[in-house]
C-alpha cells in the first residue's frame, strides 16, 4: 500500500466527519460553527507544498468552509455537490491523472461515490461500517481529531520525505 501512496497527486476531501468531527453548530442568527483540527490544516499545507493538490468536495454548502479552504491555500473547493462521484471523474479526467494517483478520505455512506473512483480509499475512524470496509486504510484518529494530518504524514512518509 504504501507503492500506491508514494503515487498519490491528487487527495479527495469530504468535510463534515473528516475536516470536522460531523457536528454542526448552528448560532441564533442560523450561522454555522464548525471546528477544524489546526493539526489536520498544517498536515494539508505539507502536502501541497509537495505538489499534490487538495480537493474538498462536500454536499452541504458552508461559508465556514470557504474561509477554511482559503485560509490553507486549498484552491479546489466543490460545495453542493449532489453527484461526487462525477465531479471526482472530470476532475481527474481535466488533470490527466489515472485512478491510481488519486486518494480519498471520507467518513459516510455519500463519499463511498468518490471512493469508486479512487485508487486509495481512506476512511476515519469513526466512519460508518460501510466506509470503513470499503476502505483501504482506516485512521487511528477520528474525523477533526487529527485524522487528515495523520494520512498527510502517512503520505508524506511513503514518498521519503
Amino acid at each position: 500500500m504504501e507503492k500506491k501512496a508514494a503515487k498519490i497527486k491528487l487527495l479527495f476531501l469530504d468535510v463534515d466527519g473528516v475536516l470536522t468531527d460531523g457536528r454542526i453548530i448552528m448560532n441564533a442568527h442560523g450561522e454555522e460553527i464548525k471546528a477544524f483540527d489546526v493539526k489536520d490544516g498544517q498536515g494539508l499545507k505539507m502536502l501541497l507544498s509537495i505538489g499534490v493538490e487538495v480537493a474538498i468536495v462536500s454536499g452541504r454548502k458552508s461559508r465556514v468552509v470557504e474561509y477554511r479552504a482559503r485560509d490553507l491555500g486549498i484552491k479546489q473547493l466543490y460545495q453542493g455537490v449532489n453527484d461526487k462521484k462525477s465531479l471526482c471523474r472530470q476532475l481527474i479526467e481535466e488533470r490527466g491523472l489515472e485512478k491510481e494517483q488519486v486518494c480519498c478520505m471520507g467518513d459516510d455512506l455519500p463519499d463511498l461515490a468518490m471512493f469508486r473512483e479512487s485508487g486509495l480509499r481512506i476512511a476515519v475512524a469513526d466512519a460508518a461500517e460501510e466506509v470503513r470496509r470499503a476502505a483501504d486504510r482506516v485512521t487511528k484518529n477520528r474525523g477533526g481529531r487529527g485524522a487528515v494530518r495523520e494520512v498527510c504524514e502517512w503520505l508524506l512518509a511513503c514518498r521519503g520525505k
